[in-house]
């Protein structure tokens, strides 16, 4: 099919961009800035969602959207609800309202696991908000339709804000780690490429109209993350837990109450956290070395 991917130049969109890629579908990427991640054979398309117009004129290019586009950092979302909300929600109703008169056979949502949490401030109301939308869009005109609603993910092409990312960073510059929460908040982790091959196969049609679940197989505390990567670093990092919680982030288990179910995919086959966390530390170690040369 040919697909488009809002957000393509992202962490996890570029990842989805190129299994699709691989999977043989004709990739369009759609962001704000033109992706340095682009394969020769993807298109890259330069604008933002909430340009009605634009999105119109895309979606009615393709078979499959996948929409990724928004404002994902909690900490940003809480400082800047009205942007937020324009992007996360308006943007994703421009597609939604494109996708009505487009042959469109899915549109597929990354949403989160924590989309029910009690935290996460705009950016989990502006997802709450994305999904109902979708739903009501399937059920009004018919829009088939996948919501993903990821765990925690890490991996290559990670930047600021994503928690792993911010870890090993500290790791690598500072030789230590200064954690704000209490260490008791717990995540589902997923490597992003296991997470962009699952996201590829809700293509099946076994998939169309679904909630699923793409959260790996790793569920640790914060406390037990922190430790893995001291472990991991040969126990010389030293690791201050400064017990002062994190306004607005997720605390608990991602599992309170959900009006609608969603379905758990795992693949037989995924990437080991703690392999994951090596091969990611030593693909920032060598970028971080090569910045201060």
């Amino acid at each position: 099919m040919r697909v488009l991917v809002t957000g393509g130049g992202g962490f996890l969109g570029s990842h989805i961009a190129d299994a699709l890629s691989q999977a043989g579908h004709d990739v369009i990427l759609f962001d704000l800035q033109p992706s340095p991640y682009t394969r020769p054979d993807q298109t890259m398309e330069v604008g933002s969602v909430l340009d009605r117009e634009r999105v119109e004129a895309l979606v009615h290019q393709v078979q499959a959207v996948y929409h990724l586009a928004a404002i994902a950092d909690i900490g940003h979302a809480m400082r800047n609800p009205r942007p937020t909300i324009e992007v996360n929600v308006l943007g994703t109703l421009n597609l939604l309202e494109a996708a009505r008169t487009a042959p469109l056979e899915r549109f597929v949502f990354a949403s989160s696991i924590y989309v029910y949490s009690d935290q996460g401030s705009f950016y989990r109301v502006s997802k709450q908000a994305g999904e109902q939308l979708i739903l009501s869009y399937g059920e009004s005109f018919g829009l088939r339709h996948t919501i993903l609603r990821f765990g925690s993910l890490y991996g290559p092409r990670s930047g600021p804000g994503n928690a792993v990312h911010d870890l090993i960073t500290q790791a690598v510059v500072n030789g230590k780690i200064d954690y704000a929460g209490t260490g008791h908040e717990v995540r589902e982790y997923i490597h992003v490429l296991d997470a962009a091959a699952m996201a590829v196969d809700v293509l099946d049609a076994s998939f169309a109209d679904q909630i699923i679940h793409l959260t790996g197989r790793e569920r640790l505390t914060s406390r037990e993350m922190l430790e893995m990567i001291r472990e991991i670093f040969g126990g010389e990092i030293e690791v201050n837990i400064k017990g002062t919680g994190m306004i607005g982030h997720y605390i608990h288990t991602p599992y309170n109450f959900t009006p609608r179910l969603g379905k758990r995919l795992i693949r037989q086959t995924y990437i080991d956290i703690g392999l994951g966390l090596l091969d990611y530390i030593q693909q920032r170690h060598a970028v971080l070395v090569e910045e201060n040369k």
